[in-house]
């Protein structure tokens, strides 16, 4: 596996192979592509036992569109990127919170972009220690793209492929 550089991202790119739209000119970084979180995000809005195959996931979830939004300390939240990415059957892509927002303790899980996704990206953050307030249009993440050793045989065809806005758990 290698990791792409601003060259061969842009080399993706204007070959058609990877898509990212839309483009800003602080998309492409010197080792990746810097993302940003859209207009809307969705809250756990209730307590209780979620049941697999039971229990409705938009009972457990509210969610908010606006300009910006509050993380609160320790919440969990589920956050859509602004761009629309369709990434190669020979890349996959590592997601990390860009480091301003890390150092205000600000965290995610570890993510992958699989081979073949298409779509807005969903993501869970967690708050720190204290309130963040954060501008929707922020860039938030920061896309590590890698080729693989050779391109996937099957790409990713799983139920979040072509998603917009956030998308809420689907079991």
């Amino acid at each position: 596996m290698v990791v792409l550089s601003d060259v061969e991202i842009r080399n993706y790119i204007e070959s058609g192979k990877l898509v990212i739209k839309p483009i800003f000119e602080d998309t492409i970084r010197e080792n990746g592509l810097d993302l940003r979180i859209g207009p809307e995000i969705a809250r756990f809005k209730r307590k209780g036992i979620f049941e697999i195959g039971k229990s409705r996931i938009e009972d457990f979830y509210e969610i908010e569109r606006g300009n910006s939004f509050i993380i609160q300390p320790h919440e969990h939240i589920l956050i859509h990127t602004v761009e629309y990415l369709r990434i190669p059957n020979d890349l996959i892509g590592f997601v990390n919170l860009r480091s301003t927002f890390a150092r205000l303790g600000i965290s995610i899980p570890p993510t992958i972009i699989d081979a073949g996704f298409e779509g807005q990206l969903t993501i869970e953050i967690i708050g720190g220690e204290f309130s963040v307030k954060i501008p929707s249009n922020e860039r938030f993440l920061h896309i590590i793209l890698a080729k693989l050793s050779s391109p996937v045989k099957r790409a990713y065809q799983g139920r979040y492929k072509g998603q917009t806005g956030v998308k809420l758990p689907e079991f």
